[in-house]
């Protein structure tokens, strides 16, 4: 069965997306079979995979409220063994729609229980926010991949995600656990330095040794609709997101 993990922070722009596109396509570049499912209706996981969104014939929003099965709907990416379930605005309605549907919260697991097989990693790019959406892609995983900004700030917002994973691991769904801390936007600066050494000071092994470091290239990607390591593999951004591709398969 393939192993499932959100990639979240409710916090917009630390690197969310960057990284669910790039992860999954370096993991998917090292030969492994890897399902990209967007979750969130800004639909940027979509369009920088270089799907148009305005041809879509179904998005996740079908398999949410409208039962349409996700392989039914699976899109083939320009990276070879990388699929992608895509999202559009649409996306913003399931929640208001599924406010008075049984088991609301369980919606994208049953979806994904029908494919899992077919993936070795299936990856979920979660929205900026503790939404039912959200909550959705915490019950269909395993595990949550939480990028952190090395910013003061985004320490302030790591307990309150860290405490909703809890939440929802007790309540929802008794599997889920924390798979690691990613630290993203690394400047060579003493904040971000101190940043590091706090997060590492108090979650230990669970933040992983690659540190995603701030790098214009990585910026520009997703306006030519390709990951890092097709824009410019031979930058620091594409060596980083194989060196943390390699990491997280030896993880397990």
């Amino acid at each position: 069965m393939g192993d499932v993990i959100a990639i979240a922070n409710q916090k917009g722009g630390v690197g969310k997306t960057t990284t669910a596109v790039n992860l999954s396509s370096c993991i998917a570049a090292a030969g492994r079979s890897v399902l990209l499912i967007d979750l969130d209706p800004q639909g940027n996981a979509t369009s920088g995979l270089g799907i148009d969104k305005a041809s879509l014939e179904y998005t996740l929003y079908d398999a949410l409220v409208n039962d349409i099965a996700l392989e039914d709907m699976a899109l083939e990416t320009p990276v070879e063994n990388l699929a992608l379930i895509p999202a559009d605005k649409d996306l913003v309605g399931a929640e208001v729609e599924l406010v008075d549907v049984e088991r609301r919260e369980y919606r994208l697991r049953d979806a994904i229980d029908a494919i899992r097989d077919n993936y070795e990693y299936i990856f979920i790019d979660s929205p900026p926010s503790l939404s039912l959406l959200t909550v959705n892609g915490l019950c269909a995983s395993d595990g949550v991949l939480v990028t952190l900004q090395c910013e003061y700030f985004a320490l302030e917002g790591l307990s309150e995600l860290l405490q909703t994973i809890i939440l929802v691991r007790d309540n929802l769904n008794d599997a889920l656990m924390l798979k690691g801390v990613l630290l993203t936007m690394y400047q060579h600066t003493n904040l971000s330095r101190q940043v590091v050494d706090d997060v590492r000071a108090h979650l230990g092994t669970k933040v992983y040794k690659t540190v995603i470091p701030r790098n214009v290239r990585v910026s520009e990607a997703p306006s030519f609709g390709m990951p890092i390591i097709h824009y410019d593999i031979k930058s620091a951004g594409a060596e980083a997101y194989l060196k943390l591709a390699r990491e997280v398969i030896a993880r397990g």
